[in-house]
């Protein structure tokens, strides 16, 4: 295989897309292909992104000849060394896939939610992997097509998954977690109106978020037996990026021991990490990592969870994914420090 893929982004213009340019534009294996956007075609990047402007030449096509776009840019033959990221609407991944002709051998990762469930994941001849590294890496590692989690998915998951490997989670799980505007999407709407947003908290689609689906699903496969029930809060924040979860359960084990169970089953993974120190928002901001601290109060314990959802809860994660399917250091291109202050 090349040490150089092709890659070509789908909805180059929006919150996900962008961040994922300005990660991949580094990266030292990555040679961008194209950038495609329906409204944007023949701009340059910079006029959306302002961010890039003096970090790329690239332009955004709304050429839909995509095999012709990858051959342009130098794939192979058999398209072996090209891969598309989908950072498209919810809905929008599965009508782009069923209305365009991708060539077989590229390798997907969709960001949007049409691909997570295990219900709608197939695809042609293959399955979308669920890409939550922490949960899958074997599978992500032997997968062509890879369906990114949701932004709160992997906050709670990576909150809870221990719990559930170690069949700990057995009474119901409550959870609170507030999130960025940028979560909502770069299309203007009333909740993510600076004049609505700012000085502003609320809550929404209480107890019936559709992230709750696919963080069901990964519980399920830890813990086959039991379901213990989730009463998720989503609220809003009125900052841009990341989100805080808020998780509480009884559990039978003590502090220390669940501080060992933690750091145990994180310990290969480079991106998570238990903190024995209370942790802050602002400390993952513009990194690729997931914070977790533990506390006990008689028999509840509480996990916080916190990450930036546009990188490990979207591109971040999602180029994670991109390095372990193409066997890279995972870690390649994530090299980010948090913005501090």
């Amino acid at each position: 295989m090349s040490d150089i893929i092709k890659v070509g982004i789908i909805g180059g213009a929006g919150y996900t897309g962008g961040e994922l340019l300005r990660l991949i534009i580094n990266h030292p294996h990555i040679s961008v292909a194209f950038v495609h956007s329906n409204s944007n075609g023949g701009k340059p990047v910079h006029a959306v992104h302002a961010d890039l402007f003096g970090d790329t030449d690239l332009y955004f096509t709304n050429d839909s000849n995509f095999e012709s776009l990858f051959k342009e840019a130098g794939s192979a033959a058999d398209f072996s060394d090209c891969a598309l990221f989908l950072c498209v609407g919810h809905g929008d991944a599965k009508s782009f896939l069923e209305e365009n002709n991708i060539p077989q051998q590229v390798r997907i990762i969709d960001l949007s939610q049409d691909f997570r469930l295990k219900g709608n994941s197939h695809w042609l001849t293959n399955s979308f992997v669920y890409g939550l590294p922490e949960l899958n890496k074997a599978e992500i590692q032997n997968s062509k097509y890879i369906a990114n989690p949701g932004c709160f998915a992997t906050c709670i998951q990576l909150a809870l998954l221990p719990l559930a490997k170690a069949g700990k989670l057995n009474n119901s799980i409550q959870i609170n977690a507030t999130t960025g505007s940028t979560g909502a999407g770069q299309s203007l709407s009333k909740t993510s109106h600076f004049s609505w947003r700012n000085n502003n908290l609320s809550a929404y689609k209480i107890f019936t978020h559709q992230h709750l689906l696919e963080i069901g699903e990964s519980l399920s496969r830890l813990q086959p037996n039991r379901h213990p029930e989730i009463n998720f809060i989503p609220q809003r924040g009125d900052f841009p990026r990341g989100i805080f979860a808020s998780v509480y359960l009884n559990c039978d084990l003590s502090l220390e021991e669940a501080n060992e169970l933690y750091i145990s089953y994180y310990e290969s993974a480079p991106f998570t990490h238990v903190s024995l120190q209370n942790i802050d928002l602002k400390q993952v901001i513009n990194t690729n990592k997931c914070l977790l601290y533990l506390e006990k109060h008689d028999d509840k314990l509480v996990i916080f969870s916190i990450i930036d959802n546009l990188l490990k809860g979207a591109s971040g994660q999602a180029l994670q994914n991109f390095n372990l399917m193409f066997g890279f250091p995972e870690k390649t291109g994530l090299s980010l420090k948090s913005i501090g202050f």
